[in-house]
């Protein structure tokens, strides 16, 4: 499979932003948001603001809205 090109658009802290993935395939809403949130928070020393990998839907989506990641759009 070749790698497309997906964007994300998203506010963090209210402040618009964009990154782009190349994936084989498009990734959901709880793929999006964990992407999002290993980009701006893996560094961070304390680890555990990071939902699980077995997190549901909602639960990776209230994560990333508490830290300040809101309005996720896949285009």
């Amino acid at each position: 499979m070749t790698l497309q090109p997906y964007r994300l658009q998203y506010r963090f802290h209210g402040e618009p932003q964009e990154h782009v993935l190349e994936l084989e395939r498009r990734p959901d809403a709880r793929e999006s948001a964990l992407h999002l949130l290993e980009l701006h928070f893996a560094d961070a020393e304390n680890s555990l603001v990071l939902p699980s990998e077995d997190d549901d839907t909602e639960a990776v989506m209230r994560q990333a809205e508490l830290l300040g990641i809101t309005h996720i759009q896949l285009r």
